[in-house]
């Protein structure tokens, strides 16, 4: 059975809607990433507060901080190494994102305006081959948002467990 662009018209309205609002996705990871980024600032900037405390009481106990103080320090900084690789590959993932949501909604718009103009005409392979392209850069923006988000909410947790020790051990 053959099928006009004016069979496929509403899918074709859908993918456009959809892939225009793959341009919001962003707001999926911004978040979560702006968390990591200030839980670790805040993890930082509280390690700092114990490390200029007033000495105790005993040179002993002094001493006992500072190693304490030290090893809370190597915690953050081996997440923070662990966490900076992903920090790189964070701003990339939301400008492939932006320009797979850029991309889709211009096909999208494309084909919007090709099936309203050919309304009548048989698709062919090339047709559905791009209206099928349409969908899936709505789907491949969606799961990079969605695997940067997970990524920096494993790490914004991670780094809350360092602080919640901070707290109880200074």
């Amino acid at each position: 059975m053959t099928q006009t662009w004016g069979d496929f018209q509403a899918v074709v309205q859908l993918s456009a809607g959809l892939n225009v609002a793959i341009l919001s996705f962003v707001d999926i990871s911004l978040p979560a990433i702006k968390e990591r980024r200030r839980v670790f600032a805040k993890a930082q900037q509280e390690l700092d507060m114990h490390r200029s405390a007033p000495g105790k009481v005993t040179s002993a106990a002094q001493l006992e901080h500072d190693c304490q103080v030290d090893e809370m320090n190597q915690k953050l900084y081996m997440l923070w190494k662990e966490s900076s690789a992903f920090s790189n590959e964070e701003d990339s993932l939301i400008h492939s994102t932006g320009i797979l949501g850029f991309l889709g909604a211009v096909l999208s718009m494309f084909l919007l305006w090709y099936s309203a103009e050919y309304y009548d005409a048989i698709i062919g392979v090339t047709g559905k081959v791009v209206i099928s392209l349409s969908f899936c850069s709505l789907v491949g923006a969606f799961i990079i948002n969605f695997m940067t988000a997970s990524q920096a909410s494993v790490f914004t947790r991670k780094c809350n467990a360092i602080r919640q020790e901070m707290r109880q051990k200074l």
